[in-house]
């Protein structure tokens, strides 16, 4: 009686530790928010939200300029970035292979051969010295053993850990494939901005000789009327050095054209080269109307969004997975094959043959810190997911919003600046006459024409931001990539 109760309290025990054993400890979960406004505060306010966004549009029928997709479809295709991001997929890709197959069992096939002599004063020779054995029935010494068969091994997948393993592999695939997409749709943008900026330089460089050969004739102007008396030496040096500083800006331009032209030629993976463009028709170029759809379609645009979203449910399996070392894993094994002590007889069966079956169920039930830390650590990193989806979801109407506004102001301060440069065109002119008729001073002269080269500078960079806001919003609603 007492031997049962001893066998019942041990079972109890046994019971209770098991159970124990798949308790897990509780976590805090966080939940990301989807919310988005309704609309973007800053597109046309009081109108009725509509669903239609440049974003569909593929980059082909966004940009018309036929050399600037020319470069686009050469940076696609050689960019050295965007190439280490696409074997960044494939790595991505290759543990989606390597998870696939840890739930399913291993098998392999193997040999074996090895030799061994019993010692005398071991078990097994001292038992053979003591046992009236035959000389012939006697282990031979040393003795030989010969193995071939295969084998397996599977650990059931009861609690879906590995599944979950592979599904979270395929989501951080899913989400490096998504990475390379807004690598595409940054690299797009970069090289528009940077091609809009080499069109803005070159017709800065043309105004920048005209207001030299403008100066120059000044100049002479000055010089004879110095010979007349009529002015000072004082006029002429100013309208030299008026002269040389418009020179001087010439070279820099010039070397900001180079290096634009090689910051392109970078993005599109070549060596320097020249950029093929239409300088002439950077004048023409309207800007691109923009319809920015609603907010709610950045989640499905947004190629940073999407990454950030597989990212997301990645961390979460991942807490699965952790959580699921707390309970008992099963792990079968078998084997089946041949053997002997000498090669001629792993032939004969049935006395040569050999097989195993097994199987242990193991539970962790003391010294559980590093599997509680494993499951903490899986539980901050899926906070942390939910923090960087809700920035990024919140980056992404940010960047719209502004450059929304962006194009309005833009267009407004392009208005306001065209209009600055024709009053100070029929300024240059009017000073010129006056001048000439002796009726206005040679300083007032010398500030028209700067400030007019200014006022020609400024609405050539106005137009260029105008041009790369409509491309930053189409980058900003996720545009590009598809």
């Amino acid at each position: 009686m007492l031997k049962k109760r001893i066998y019942q309290c041990l079972g109890a025990a046994s019971l209770a530790l098991a159970v124990g054993a798949c308790k897990t400890p509780e976590l805090v979960v966080k939940n990301e928010s989807r919310n988005t406004p309704a609309s973007y505060a800053t597109a046309n306010p009081g109108a009725t939200p509509d669903s239609a966004s440049t974003a569909r549009l593929q980059w082909q029928q966004f940009f018309a300029d036929p050399n600037l997709q020319a470069l686009i479809a050469t940076a696609l295709q050689n960019n050295q970035e965007l190439n280490i991001t696409l074997q960044e997929i494939e790595i991505a890709r290759n543990e989606v292979r390597a998870r696939s197959g840890e739930y399913l069992p291993f098998v392999g096939l193997g040999a074996r051969a090895d030799v061994a002599k019993v010692g005398r004063y071991t078990l097994q020779g001292a038992t053979e010295e003591q046992v009236d054995i035959k000389e012939d029935r006697r282990t031979p010494a040393p003795l030989t053993n010969f193995q071939l068969g295969a084998f397996a091994t599977w650990e059931v997948d009861i609690w879906h850990k590995l599944r979950n393993a592979k599904k979270a592999a395929a989501l951080r695939y899913l989400a490096s494939v998504e990475g390379k997409n807004f690598m595409m749709t940054n690299l797009i943008a970069e090289i528009a901005n940077s091609y809009y900026e080499l069109l803005a330089l070159d017709n800065q460089l043309v105004i920048v000789k005209q207001n030299i050969g403008i100066q120059s004739n000044a100049l002479e102007l000055v010089r004879l009327q110095k010979e007349a008396a009529r002015t000072t030496e004082l006029a002429v040096q100013r309208f030299e050095a008026q002269v040389q500083h418009t020179r001087s800006l010439q070279f820099k331009l010039q070397q900001s054209i180079v290096e634009t032209e090689n910051r392109i030629n970078y993005l599109a993976g070549r060596y320097p080269q020249p950029v093929a463009r239409n300088d002439e028709s950077f004048n023409d170029l309207v800007p691109s109307v923009i319809t920015a759809g609603m907010p709610t379609q950045l989640l499905t645009n947004r190629p940073d969004i999407r990454q950030a979203e597989q990212q997301l449910g990645a961390a979460k399996l991942n807490v699965q997975v952790a959580r699921a070392n707390f309970y008992p894993s099963l792990n079968l094994s078998a084997a089946v094959g041949m053997a002997a002590f000498t090669p001629g007889l792993l032939v004969s069966s049935p006395q040569s043959l050999l097989y195993s079956l097994g199987g242990d169920l193991v539970a962790p039930l003391f010294n559980r810190n590093g599997i509680k830390a494993t499951y903490y650590t899986a539980n901050a990193l899926q906070t942390q997911a939910v923090y960087r989806y809700e920035k990024t979801v919140l980056n992404a109407y940010i960047e719209v919003s502004n450059q929304l506004s962006n194009i309005s102001n833009l267009q407004k301060s392009f208005d306001a600046k065209a209009r600055e440069v024709a009053a100070l065109n029929q300024s240059i002119d009017i000073s010129n006459s006056l001048f000439r008729a002796a009726r206005a001073e040679y300083t007032e002269v010398l500030f028209t024409q700067r400030d007019a080269l200014e006022s020609k500078f400024d609405l050539i960079e106005t137009k260029m931001q105008q041009l790369n806001a409509t491309v930053n919003v189409y980058r900003a609603l996720g545009g590009g990539w598809n």
